[in-house]
C-alpha cells in the first residue's frame, strides 16, 4: 500500500487510520511547493489533485471517509468497524458520512466566522456539536469502549479545530479529544 502524504494535509487522517489498522505501508511524500499534487502522474491517482490518496494494488482511493471505510473493511482484525449486517453498521456509516457532510463544513463556517446558510445543505456548528455529544453518550468513544474508524473521522475534525481554532469549548468534547490524542497511533499534527 502507498499513502501519498504531506504532514500538512488531510492525509494525516489516513495515516492515523493506517496506523490504527496495524498494517505496513509506504509513504510517498508530496511536496506542495513543487505542486507535485498537480502533476499528471499524481492526477492518475487522485484526479482532484488533493491529498489524501491511497493505492492498494489496483485500488486507488481518495477522500478520507472513503479510505477509512475501505481500510476498516479490509482489516477486520483491527476491529475498526461493525461488520456488514451488524446492527451498529448503519449508525457507523451515518457517523462516517456526517463527519464530512455536516461537521466539517459547519466547523469551517465557524472557524471562518461565516453564518451557516440552511440552503447550503449542512447544519450550524452548535447543532453539529450537539449531535456529536449525543452520539458520544457516556462512553470514551462513539461506540462506548470500542474505538472505530468513526472516531478517526469525527475525532480528527475536533483535533484540527484544537490545532487551528482552539478547543471545542465543551468539556465532554475536550475530554474526547484528549483521549484520542493519547492513543499511541495518533500522530496528527505532531
Amino acid at each position: 500500500m502507498k499513502l501519498y502524504y504531506n504532514p500538512q494535509s488531510r492525509a494525516a487522517v489516513t495515516k492515523w487510520m493506517l496506523d490504527e489498522c496495524g498494517t505496513s505501508y509506504e509513504i510517498v511524500p508530496i511536496d506542495f511547493e513543487k505542486r507535485e499534487h498537480k502533476a499528471p502522474e499524481f492526477l492518475k491517482v487522485n484526479p482532484a489533485g488533493k491529498l489524501p490518496a491511497l493505492v492498494d494494488g489496483d485500488a486507488r482511493l481518495f477522500e478520507n471517509a472513503a479510505i477509512c471505510l475501505y481500510l476498516a473493511d479490509k482489516f477486520p482484525e483491527a476491529r475498526l468497524a461493525p461488520a456488514i449486517g451488524a446492527p451498529q453498521r448503519g449508525r457507523y456509516l451515518s457517523l462516517m458520512v456526517y463527519s464530512t457532510s455536516q461537521l466539517e463544513p459547519a466547523m469551517s463556517d465557524h472557524l471562518l466566522k461565516i453564518e451557516t446558510q440552511p440552503q447550503r445543505g449542512w447544519t450550524d456548528f452548535e447543532t453539529a456539536l450537539d449531535v456529536v455529544e449525543g452520539e458520544l453518550g457516556d462512553g470514551p468513544y462513539l461506540f462506548g469502549d470500542w474505538f472505530t474508524a468513526a472516531d478517526v473521522m469525527i475525532g480528527s475534525m475536533f483535533i484540527w479545530k484544537r490545532l487551528w481554532g482552539g478547543p471545542p469549548g465543551r468539556p465532554k468534547l475536550e475530554a474526547y479529544v484528549d483521549r484520542l490524542l493519547a492513543r499511541p497511533q495518533m500522530k496528527m499534527g505532531r
